[in-house]
């Protein structure tokens, strides 16, 4: 998975095999849009989330399984501001 941490709204590309057919990618539950590039390559826009997730491409063969190489981190949020009056 490309880049190796991101935030919501950002690309992501997933490389592996079987891709062909794809019905969903989801990052830790969350459905993310996507666009099968090829049978070894999807390119992938992470929904919002936070912490580190599980990343899974669900095909018509199954849905992958669920090492730890394909755990996702999200970017850290940058620090909230709250003004007081």
């Amino acid at each position: 998975i490309s880049p190796t941490t991101a935030k919501a709204g950002d690309t992501v590309v997933i490389t592996g095999t079987g891709f062909t057919g794809a019905t969903a990618v989801t990052f830790g539950g969350t459905a993310a849009g996507y666009v099968v590039d090829s049978d070894t390559q999807i390119t992938a826009t992470s929904p919002a989330g936070a912490g580190t997730v599980d990343v899974r491409v669900t095909t018509p063969n199954g849905t992958s399984a669920n090492p730890a190489v394909d755990d996702y981190p999200y970017d850290p949020p940058p620090p909230a501001i709250a003004f007081r009056r």
